[in-house]
């Protein structure tokens, strides 16, 4: 793999990773409730899924995604339901004070919690296993080995999808010094149940193409 390539393929997945989804809106939601530091977890969450999903990817479970419709749809669907699911929750969910959940790290506020989270919402989308079974190949040389070439490309992508992630957590938590009332947090909670809602029934119009 040239310098070259590698650089396209850096530029790729910056714009990839910074566009808005489920992911990022989850990294932000829990920076605007948690902080960075607890938001931490929920972004191990959501790197230890893309990290499986690659791993899947290069183990072909992408390219038989691709081929099969009754495992693609079963995967569709499931992620399609926990992500209204949790959109409905967060929906409902009553406003508490930052302050009060920044302090407390138990049950569904816990780190686990928030790992699992994160972890499922990445895991949802099952165009993300043929995104990397597409996306690889491109940038790579058929005439190298390709573990080293594969090792490179998946660092990339984690370093470059972390920072995004973490940024989002960010502008989140700079957010939460404006949200110190009521109604502006409920107003928080619907648009993140909404978009996480609508991301849930995008999901289900989704083809293997």
């Amino acid at each position: 793999m040239s310098w070259q390539t590698w650089l396209l393929f850096v530029t790729t997945v910056f714009f990839v990773s910074a566009t808005p989804g489920p992911n990022m809106l989850l990294a932000m939601t829990h920076g605007i409730h948690y902080g960075v530091r607890r938001t931490l977890m929920t972004c191990f969450g959501l790197m230890t899924a893309l990290g499986l999903i690659m791993l899947g990817s290069v183990a072909g479970l992408g390219a038989l995604l691709a081929t099969s419709e009754l495992l693609f749809s079963i995967v569709k669907y499931a992620g399609a339901l926990y992500l209204v699911y949790l959109g409905v929750k967060t929906w409902r969910s009553l406003p508490q004070p930052v302050a009060e959940l920044r302090e407390d790290d138990s049950g569904r506020h816990g780190p686990w919690a928030l790992f699992r989270r994160g972890f499922l919402v990445a895991m949802s989308n099952p165009k993300a296993f043929i995104f990397f079974t597409a996306l690889f190949p491109q940038f790579m040389n058929a005439h190298q080995p390709q573990g080293p070439q594969l090792a490179i490309l998946a660092a990339t992508f984690y370093l470059i999808e972390s920072c995004w992630q973490l940024t989002y957590a960010s502008s989140g938590a700079r957010l939460a010094r404006w949200l110190n009332s009521a109604r502006r947090l409920r107003l928080v909670n619907r648009f993140s149940g909404g978009a996480f809602v609508g991301a849930g029934l995008l999901l289900t119009g989704l083809s293997r193409q």
